[in-house]
């Protein structure tokens, strides 16, 4: 056997290590320490900066909501009352004259005429009506 006559290269433990070496663990905490004393004064230094100031101002009252429903033969109900043939116009251009301006919301039969529509839609523009949305059931599976 090569390298027993000196003893060298030959380890000989009888038993496992029973303590900890606690050497690296020291040199990972100390080199921790001094980045840490380099590092806190710069954290300390705030830049200043001119924030701007916030005012709270109350929302705006929520407008009201017109609906104009039309039924498969073309007759029209304002908010669920009967309206005669001419009347449309006139309620349209008292309603575009109010601040807020209302909210105009269209619901139509599946079955209405699609020139019904675009009459209706035609004279809410003229009187500059500005929101107008259309109102539908979701699909049901």
């Amino acid at each position: 056997m090569i390298g027993l006559g000196n003893g060298v290269g030959v380890t000989t433990h009888t038993a496992p290590m029973s303590e900890i070496n606690t050497t690296p663990l020291v040199d990972v905490m100390l080199v921790l320490l001094v980045i840490f004393i380099i590092t806190a004064p710069l954290l300390t230094h705030a830049v200043k900066i001119d924030l701007p100031q916030a005012s709270s101002q109350p929302l705006p009252e929520k407008p009201d909501v017109i609906s104009v429903s039309i039924d498969a033969s073309g007759k029209m109900y304002w908010n669920d009352v009967p309206m005669v043939p001419g009347e449309l116009k006139l309620k349209l251009q008292q309603i575009s004259t109010q601040k807020p301006q209302p909210e105009f919301n269209i619901r139509a039969d599946k079955e209405t005429r699609y020139q019904v529509l675009a009459e209706v839609m035609a004279d809410a523009q003229n009187v500059g009506i500005s929101k107008l949305g259309f109102v539908s059931e979701p699909k049901s599976n």
